[in-house]
């Protein structure tokens, strides 16, 4: 990680100088923009590990931002971590949606941030790792992880990263029911923060994405929830989703 290269795309000037005070003792490369037009040449331009992105940005906000980041190939898997102001939840919710992967709420702290950004990277780096022999298959459905590719049938599912790993993880471990903690300490580390609403959205729009990749509209079902509990992958017949 000491070769990170992280862009900040955040206007505020005295947020900019705390984060590089903090990442420089990290040992990583500090990249910085105050406007989404800025990051976007930046990120074009140099090999980025990590984007911080602040939501409330001017010209083009941060969701704007988010929906350009993943429309470009090369920077699909690159994990975005959104820093919003309270009272944001809607635009919390459409960033996650949008392919988002983590977000913190200001006034946060330095440790705090540096920890997802550590869980970002590591998480990023386990997906080269693993390149090579895992591949997993549900009946029609296969994730190889080495080529980073997840089919259903002849169809490629579109994931971003953090879909992509909530698919290995259930593949991986069939029938076994997960709390959210579990799953984002699965995928993302442990001691990472949880949150039960960023959980939720995710695997939604897993649970979308495989139905509109299914004939039959219903391929999501195999992501069941389990009330008061969390979810579990089926690996036998479907139930009507809950």
């Amino acid at each position: 990680m000491s070769k990170a290269v992280i862009l900040i795309i955040e206007d505020d000037k005295e947020i900019q100088e705390l984060l590089s005070h903090s990442m420089a003792r990290e040992g990583w490369k500090l990249l910085q923009a105050k406007t989404g037009e800025d990051g976007l040449k930046m990120l074009k331009n140099n090999k980025v590990s990590c984007i911080l992105l602040d939501i409330m940005l001017p010209g083009m906000d941060g969701l704007k931002v988010i929906k350009k980041i993943k429309e470009i190939e090369q920077c699909r898997n690159i994990p975005v971590i959104m820093t919003t102001a309270k009272g944001e939840e809607a635009d919390i919710v459409t960033g996650l949606e949008l392919g988002a992967d983590d977000y913190v709420v200001k006034p946060y702290s330095p440790k705090v941030l540096i920890a997802r950004i550590r869980a970002g990277l590591r998480r990023q780096e386990e997906g080269v790792s693993n390149a090579g022999v895992n591949v997993w298959q549900q009946g029609d459905l296969v994730l190889d992880a080495a080529r980073h590719t997840a089919f259903l049938g002849e169809r490629q599912l579109d994931l971003f990263a953090t879909e992509f790993a909530l698919l290995k993880h259930f593949l991986s471990n069939p029938e076994i029911v997960f709390s959210r903690n579990q799953i984002i300490e699965a995928i993302r580390g442990p001691d990472y923060p949880v949150t039960d609403r960023s959980v939720d959205v995710q695997i939604l729009g897993l649970r979308k994405k495989l139905d509109e990749a299914s004939p039959d509209k219903s391929a999501g079902d195999m992501i069941e929830t389990i009330r008061g509990v969390g979810y579990r992958f089926r690996s036998g017949p479907l139930q009507e989703r809950t």
